[in-house]
């Protein structure tokens, strides 16, 4: 080879290594910088630098705020799945959850964009909150179903009990009181009145000091919000009318969508108001942030903010508490049920994304975490413009599709409501609703999704033949609406990733001792005969002596066991609150398992088994 010739391969050979070396430097500049699932959004700093984290991943990045052109991410790496952030008062530390298992509480600082600390603090932490002296911070044990106390100078910890399924927190300003908001309802659902609500936490003496409960049908809580007087919370959920029969969709006659407000100087519900129009549905509520002249609500369903005068809202119930008629209500009692109450006095605001969650409020400017879009979106409520910035760019998989289409209520008539109105991260609402697909007057508990696909039939009492026709039905009979036959594959791709949750019972993730001689007493008591392999289901119809009303003699299918102890109330009715009472109460011909051969230890030891699978 001549000189010339090796120099021109030398040059070539230089100039290929520097174009992968190009390529590799802007994949990882640009994986750093990318946003996949953005589920929480905080503003910082006055106002001048925002952070955002997603819970699909371990990843969190900071951004100046309000951005020009395209912001400049700092990308921090989590040791574990992001579930909720705090910032510190002075704007220079980012107290950060990660939910998992064995929960970490990690502290990030701003300036860095660098973990400068983590330690355990329980099981699945989410929405951490600082006290007003900011030595202490409070976390939500969702699963374990507590509320976690951490010394952040001796990291000591302690853990107060409440209702099941907490999922967000609130200092109530000045008085030494936690406000408690939880996802669902607790206890049995044939009482009547089923309903999720509030607890009240005494932070000095570690109790609960009272519970605040809302409409009737109230379930699907995720956020709430403190208006900066201290006066009143916010809070926005589902509000399910399961007493009715599942025969439409309009006018919110299955699902309707509101805004629960808590008087905080009497410690008791106020009111709460429809976000939904008279003919659309605002589906699937999920972040609240209340400023001192608005409330924004965002709609995970329908792709939207709602931006409400908070003023107005306040003279308006005022005024109908005092008997005076507002819109279609006319007394305070109305108010739930009335679809024009915001009437005049609430925008509506598209977004560009998919799938709001996540809000916070700076000024004029409004914040979101779309989900499923992969990206940020900034409102400016003074022009109405919006800014978007899209991260992770790529085709989705047929699982990430189905799980956008589940939470879609663009599927759904008029946007009511999507499938995970009845199905929040597709397990169970604890209603019991009267599906039209086994007839009218026998209502059944909302099953969860996990494990649907391999343990057929579908449905309690097996009606459907699998989950695929179940999927199929629920669209055109619970959504009122044709859909290409790949949005119901996409659907069953997304419900057949789905894996249990490690269940709280568990001890470093090994069945505890008592767990332990509780799976002894699980056969004894013949459990096993209906409940065994992998998903500890025979996949059968049984009779076992319990329905009664229109349901009476029915046979039904025998559940899954696995992630039990996320799925309360128990029976095909949700009669039983616990399983003490559905293997001691309900249980009259012990079909259930005979426990009559159980002591009470033995009980007690069987389930503590179950909880654990």
């Amino acid at each position: 080879m001549s000189q010339t010739h090796q120099y021109s391969y030398f040059i070539l050979r230089l100039l290929f290594v520097f174009l992968v070396a190009s390529c590799l430097i802007f994949s990882c500049s640009s994986r750093k910088e990318s946003i996949y699932k953005p589920s929480g959004i905080l503003i910082i700093n006055e106002g001048r630098q925002m952070v955002v984290g997603s819970d699909a991943s371990s990843d969190m990045v900071i951004s100046e705020f309000p951005w020009v052109g395209q912001p400049r991410w700092h990308h921090v790496h989590l040791p574990g799945k992001f579930s909720g952030m705090v910032a510190a008062s002075d704007g220079k530390t980012i107290w950060v959850t990660c939910g998992e298992a064995s929960g970490m509480l990690v502290s990030v600082d701003v300036a860095s964009a660098t973990v400068t600390g983590k330690f355990e603090i329980g099981h699945y932490p989410v929405s951490p909150i600082l006290d007003v002296k900011g030595d202490r911070l409070f976390a939500c044990l969702r699963y374990a179903s507590q509320v976690v106390e951490i010394n952040l100078l001796n990291h000591s910890i302690t853990t107060v009990p409440v209702m099941n399924d907490p999922i967000a927190l609130a200092n109530i300003p000045g008085k030494p009181l936690l406000l408690v908001a939880h996802h669902r309802p607790a206890g049995s659902a044939t009482t009547g009145v089923v309903v999720a609500g509030l607890s009240v936490i005494d932070i000095e003496q570690h109790i609960v000091k009272k519970e605040i409960f809302l409409p009737n049908g109230s379930t699907g809580i995720r956020d709430m919000s403190l208006s900066p007087d201290g006066k009143y919370a916010y809070t926005p959920h589902t509000l399910g009318r399961y007493q009715l029969p599942t025969t439409q969709l309009e006018r919110g006659w299955m699902n309707s969508n509101a805004l629960s407000v808590i008087d905080l100087e009497k410690m008791e519900w106020l009111n709460t108001v429809l976000l939904d129009d008279l003919d659309m549905g605002a589906a699937n509520p999920w972040g609240v942030k209340a400023g001192d002249s608005l409330i924004v609500v965002s709609h995970a369903g329908t792709h939207e903010i709602s931006v409400i005068d908070r003023m107005m809202l306040h003279r308006n119930l005022e005024a109908v508490d005092s008997g005076n008629a507002v819109a279609a209500s006319k007394s305070r009692m109305n108010v739930p049920d009335d679809l024009t109450f915001l009437l005049g006095y609430r925008k509506r605001i598209p977004l560009q994304g998919n799938g709001p969650r996540a809000i916070d409020l700076s000024g004029n400017w409004v914040a979101v975490a779309c989900y499923f879009s992969n990206s940020v979106e900034m409102i400016n409520l003074k022009d109405g413009s919006i800014q978007s910035y899209v991260g992770a760019i790529r085709n989705m998989s047929k699982i990430e599709k189905g799980e956008m289409l589940f939470n879609d209520a663009a599927l759904c008539f008029q946007r009511w409501q999507s499938c995970a109105s009845c199905h929040p991260d597709a397990r169970t609402d604890g209603l019991n609703w009267d599906l039209i697909n086994d007839g009218v007057g026998n209502p059944k508990n909302t099953k969860s999704m996990l494990f649907a696909h391999v343990t057929p039939p579908a449905m309690i009492t097996g009606i459907r033949p699998d989950a695929e026709y179940a999927v199929r039905s629920g669209i055109r009979f619970i959504q009122f609406v044709e859909r290409p036959e790949q949005d119901a594959v996409c659907i069953d791709a997304y419900l057949k990733s789905l894996r249990p949750i490690e269940s709280p019972y568990l001890i470093n993730g090994k069945l505890s001792e008592a767990a332990q001689r509780g799976k002894a007493a699980f056969k004894k008591a013949g459990c096993a005969h209906c409940h065994h392999g992998k998903y500890y289901t025979d996949m059968k119809l049984h009779e076992v002596g319990i329905a009664d009303g229109n349901s009476k003699g029915q046979s039904f299918d025998t559940p899954t066991l696995r992630e039990i102890w996320n799925t309360a109330p128990y029976l095909y009715d949700g009669r039983a609150a616990n399983l003490h009472e559905m293997m001691e109460k309900h249980n009259p011909e012990r079909k259930h398992g005979n426990t009559d051969g159980l002591t009470q230890h033995e009980l007690n030891d069987l389930c503590e088994y179950v909880m654990s699978l």
